[in-house]
């Protein structure tokens, strides 16, 4: 599929709307998750369509994108990264807040294209990269990490490359709703945020949120 193609089912599958927790950004947000997932997978060619975890605002990248626009000296005047940005609403967050430049980085392309659909629609600049960026440090001062302890792999891979980041000076924040796979030691929590969730997704209504600042 090309990019195109891929917006046009974005803006056909999904509609415009203010995330719960952070009503200043609006995104491009899916209704239930399997019949997007079904259209998905009869419209994409690749072999293995991956769930479009892109369609929504999760509840810890909501509570991270609340926190930051909330605490702007976090980022403002400062580079950062949003790894696994999905819909990019951690992204968009920082770049409202001041950071001078933002990079929005995610495995998926569907995922990239609905955060550059939605870069758009809040007015802020981002720099896109579909990219696996674990193992790589392109020297940004802030890495923001929404919701992505949920499995096993990517979290043991992530947390030892994340704690080499601090390690170097970069500040690090994650927001975690009680994945399983969250690292066990080693993090200050700097606030909580009730978040409103799609019970579709997670099962319940409301998730406890803290958001996290990685020690090395």
């Amino acid at each position: 599929m090309t990019p195109e193609e891929r917006r046009d089912f974005i803006l056909a599958h999904t509609t415009e709307a203010p995330a719960p927790i952070v009503p200043e950004i609006a995104l491009r947000t899916g209704g239930l998750s399997m019949p997007l997932w079904e259209a998905a997978a009869l419209t994409d060619p690749r072999p293995a369509v991956p769930p479009p975890y892109w369609a929504w605002a999760w509840a810890g990248g909501q509570a991270l994108a609340r926190h930051v626009l909330d605490h702007p000296e976090l980022v403002r005047g400062r580079s950062v990264a949003d790894i696994g940005c999905g819909g990019g609403i951690v992204a968009i967050a920082a770049a409202m807040a001041g950071a001078t430049t933002v990079v929005a980085i995610d495995l998926e392309v569907f995922a990239i294209e609905a955060c550059r659909l939605n870069a758009a629609a809040n007015e802020v600049t981002l720099e896109l990269e579909e990219a696996d960026p674990i193992g790589t440090d392109a020297g940004w001062e802030v890495v923001l990490v929404g919701d992505l302890w949920y499995e096993p792999e990517l979290a043991a891979r992530m947390a030892p490359w994340l704690r080499g980041l601090v390690a170097r000076g970069a500040l690090v924040l994650t927001g975690d709703p009680g994945r399983a796979h969250l690292p066990a030691a080693g993090l200050a929590e700097l606030a909580r945020y009730e978040v409103p969730t799609i019970e579709d997704l997670e099962d319940v209504t409301t998730k406890t949120v803290r958001v996290l600042r990685l020690l090395a």
